[in-house]
């Protein structure tokens, strides 16, 4: 089972920190479902509450792709098809939101 939240990514939140009066914030993981929709671009990470914040895409259609909040809890007791629950990608290196959005065909 894939470690959502590492301790280097939360140390990497905290360094950015709050980017809600960003125009274009920072993407520091992308987090998706393997076995069907659902793409979350976090930005931001709240320790106490175990909840990220950041652009939400779950069936990528105009006007249901929004900016809000989500819970680690909820990522982590996700299951899809054949068992497979929401991984990080791994390979995803922090660019702005519009160009993670541009890169994963993201509306």
């Amino acid at each position: 089972n894939m470690k959502l939240l590492t301790k280097e990514l939360e140390k990497r939140f905290a360094t950015i920190g709050g980017q809600s009066d960003v125009a274009d914030p920072i993407v520091i993981a992308k987090f998706f479902n393997p076995t069907g929709q659902g793409t979350w671009f976090a930005t931001e990470y709240y320790p106490a509450d175990r909840a990220f914040y950041g652009y939400v895409s779950l069936f990528n259609e105009v006007g249901m792709n929004e900016f809000g909040s989500f819970s680690l809890a909820e990522l982590e007791g996700y299951k899809g098809r054949f068992g497979l629950g929401i991984e990080r990608d791994k390979f995803f290196s922090e660019i702005p939101l519009s160009l993670a959005k541009e890169k994963n065909n993201i509306i």
